[in-house]
């Protein structure tokens, strides 16, 4: 689709609207990609374009992107969890550490703050560490497993944009140098101004602050959903609904989480924090050091170092093997809910989904009112693609000479900016197929849809409230002239 138009919002909007219709997420995922053929079909009037298989679902599936999905969150994180359980090493970290600081509900979700912002390389890696450590240890408190999804997923890419000691800078900067050549004359400028913005970053600063709140439950407004979920959580124990489904399979009330364990296998902390160390050590030393990512190689050593370490401890490669394959398994049906997503993204870069929603703001724009309208589009972007990355490619070039045309001061842009920074984000946290969000309920044991239900009007409100903040910003920064 040569010219976009409308009807390239068809596939986000089927497959969005239905996953909330219906809560069927694999279901609507597959349905969105169906119409994109359709779509293709009724452009070009060439049936073949209708056949959505060859043109979006073998291309998608077959690049690099869901080759690392696969090696990464099927092979290597799925392994991971289950050498985890054969050993005890993650029940061990939550007995150890968990009992040390988490007493009750309010502890233990702060824990799980506080491990969303230690493990703050980036949406995916964040969600799935900070997830698979503390959930035993909200389990435990009568925590629901909504708020634990809306705990991680907020502290994820929220805080690689405001702590972005990761790659996010170098990935903006290249995005936006020679747009504006006396703000971004290099990269090295791009990830200069990208730091100097953060302070503009009002939507990453709400919603990590909001969390925090949450978590210590002293928000005020929490919306119905969520509400009811720590309702029920804390006077039955229920950690979800009747009607969930969760993407990895959580355990009934009567089960005994150290049966799986290996007989004879004494748990230490080593099991847990020697691969954690190994990951982190190997995704974030050379990045900031040298600027090169391992983020492949540290998820696979991480995984070898739990076999290579319960091995010398005295478990069977027997054993260590049989935890890793049944780690694999549980797998299955997010990987493939990820592959629809990956499908879902390749659509939209393919019918130039978002390349759309920019004609759709024209450049006679108040000054003041263009810091909200940036965050409000790239809210949209970010939400019907299900990426950030993917928004901040199109916008960011776009944004900038723009912000530029309307009021040429490095203040207002930067104020723009951080504008970008924060709206794109917020898809990263509510789209139902992002990988973000999906990743986020995985590895908490929520249903997708009741976390996308129940985190949307907390982002909602620390949207607003970052919008208000960028209007009062550009009048207390540059004046509200037109």
């Amino acid at each position: 689709m040569d010219d976009p138009n409308f009807l390239s919002l068809v596939p986000a909007l089927v497959a969005i609207g239905m996953a909330f219709l219906t809560k069927q997420v694999l279901v609507s995922l597959f349905l969105g990609v169906v119409s994109a053929g359709l779509v293709q079909w009724y452009q070009t009037g060439d049936i073949a374009e209708a056949n959505f298989v060859s043109n979006f679902f073998l291309p998608a599936l077959g690049n690099e992107s869901y080759a690392q999905i696969l090696l990464i969150y099927l092979w290597c994180l799925g392994g991971l969890m289950g050498i985890w359980e054969k050993t005890g090493g993650a029940l061990h970290f939550a007995n150890v550490i968990g009992g040390k600081i988490a007493k009750g509900p309010r502890s233990s979700m702060l824990l799980g703050w506080l491990l969303g912002c230690i493990f703050h390389q980036g949406g995916t890696v964040s969600t799935v560490l900070a997830g698979t450590a503390v959930k035993p240890v909200t389990d435990k408190h009568r925590v629901s497993h909504e708020e634990l999804a809306y705990v991680v997923d907020s502290t994820a890419s929220p805080v690689a944009t405001i702590l972005p000691f990761n790659a996010w800078p170098a990935f903006v900067a290249a995005l936006v140098v020679g747009t504006v050549p006396s703000c971004f004359p290099d990269e090295i400028a791009g990830v200069a101004f990208f730091f100097s913005s953060i302070r503009y970053n009002f939507y990453g600063f709400i919603a990590v602050g909001m969390t925090l709140l949450t978590a210590l439950q002293v928000w005020p407004i929490m919306g119905r959903k969520m509400s009811a979920a720590r309702q029920r959580a804390r006077s039955t124990g229920k950690l979800d609904a009747d009607n969930a489904s969760p993407m990895l399979k959580i355990q009934g009330d009567d089960f005994d989480p150290t049966s799986t364990q290996a007989a004879g296998y004494a748990p230490s902390l080593a099991d847990f924090f020697v691969p954690i160390g190994v990951l982190l050590g190997l995704a974030i030393i050379p990045s900031v050091g040298w600027g090169i990512s391992f983020i492949n190689e540290a998820f696979m050593a991480c995984v070898l170092s739990a076999m290579l370490l319960a091995w010398c401890r005295g478990m069977r490669l027997s054993e260590i093997m049989d935890g890793f394959l049944n780690g694999c398994k549980t797998m299955t049906i997010g990987a493939i809910i990820l592959g629809l997503a990956v499908t879902i993204a390749f659509v939209s870069k393919e019918l130039h989904t978002a390349d759309y929603m920019v004609t759709l703001v024209g450049d006679n724009i108040p000054r003041i009112a263009l810091p909200g309208l940036l965050t409000i589009l790239c809210m949209l972007i970010a939400f019907a693609c299900g990426t950030s990355w993917g928004t901040y490619a199109v916008v960011f070039p776009i944004a900038m000479p723009l912000a530029w045309s309307i009021h040429a001061d490095p203040a207002y842009v930067s104020i723009c900016f951080g504008a970008v920074l924060g709206g794109a984000v917020f898809g990263d946290q509510c789209s139902p197929i992002s990988d973000t969000t999906i990743l986020s309920s995985m590895f908490t044991g929520c249903d997708l849809m009741d976390h996308v239900s129940t985190q949307l009007p907390l982002a909602l409100m620390a949207a607003v409230l970052g919008i208000a903040c960028s209007t009062i910003a550009v009048l207390l920064v540059v004046g509200a002239g037109i």
